[in-house]
């Protein structure tokens, strides 16, 4: 009898020890944009320039979905933000640069590749200050950077490195579009080595600046910006999917256009900022003694 109950016991299931697979979704994500930069370089060395730019796409766009994931999930960590780091270095410090000088860089022999050095230190340069700002407490009172005033929580402290690489490779996406529109004139010229290269030094420079770029993260839009927002998101997918390295390069082009508006929104709400502060008065000694 015993032997029969023992047979209808219900069995309990294990517990095992360890973090949630929702947890682990944003790493995988990250690991997966990883992959997508290493592949594009390897790529690169065939000589297959659509698919490498095809790559870093790819790796910029899952770079924008895996914090988001991590912070929607509740599954944002130290190690996520470090991999994190480590994956923007490779995919967006050292493949754009990588790319581009075996695309055309190379014509130019040794100063060739000093560009792509300088835009590589630039982006790890970045994402080191980046990850000194995550420091919410640090040891020492002049360790890493101040926190930052309220109206600054919108704004990027430089150029983000998935942009920089899209601005970087905007000779990449204009050269391959004049191709497919038969313009052979205007693909030789995009791809001369001194456009690349000063584009590297000039974005690189963009991304170590203190120039506040626009986030997107808590970005709301008015109501009545609605409807036509998602009627432009609407055209640009359309011409992506038919144009896709016109709409690449043009992105490049608004994005680089979006930093001076950026820029003078930053101004406009740290003037708001600052005229809001009402002066202090501190009495010296001597008016104490007179008053």
């Amino acid at each position: 009898m015993r032997g029969r109950l023992r047979r209808f016991r219900p069995r309990t299931r294990p517990r095992y020890q360890g973090p949630s697979f929702n947890r682990l979704v944003p790493n995988i994500l990250t690991m997966l944009g990883l992959c997508a930069g290493l592949t594009a370089i390897r790529v690169a060395l065939d000589a297959e320039w659509e698919k490498a730019a095809v790559l870093i796409v790819v790796a910029a766009a899952i770079d924008g979905l895996d914090g988001r994931i991590a912070r929607l999930l509740k599954a944002t960590s130290r190690f996520g933000a470090e991999f994190d780091s480590l994956s923007d270095f490779l995919c967006f410090g050292v493949a754009p640069g990588l790319v581009l000088y075996m695309w055309t860089l190379h014509d130019a022999r040794g100063i060739g590749f000093a560009p792509c050095l300088l835009f590589a230190v630039c982006s790890a340069l970045r994402l080191a200050r980046f990850n000194a700002s995550l420091e919410e407490a640090p040891a020492l009172a002049l360790t890493g950077p101040p926190p930052k005033p309220a109206y600054a929580q919108n704004f990027f402290t430089g150029v983000p490195a998935p942009a920089g690489a899209g601005l970087a490779l905007f000779p990449l996406f204009a050269a391959l579009t004049f191709t497919e529109w038969n313009l052979p004139g205007l693909a030789a010229a995009a791809r001369h080595p001194a456009l690349s290269g000063v584009l590297l030094v000039v974005v690189g420079g963009l991304m170590v600046s203190t120039l506040p770029a626009w986030s997107f993260k808590n970005f709301k839009v008015p109501a009545e910006y609605v409807l036509p927002l998602l009627l432009g998101v609407g055209a640009y997918v359309a011409v992506l999917l038919t144009e896709p390295w016109a709409a690449l390069a043009v992105a490049s082009l608004l994005y680089a256009g979006m930093l001076f508006f950026s820029v003078r929104s930053y101004g406009r709400l740290k003037r708001e900022a600052e005229a809001m502060l009402e002066p202090v008065v501190i009495a010296s000694q001597d008016d104490r003694a007179n008053g």
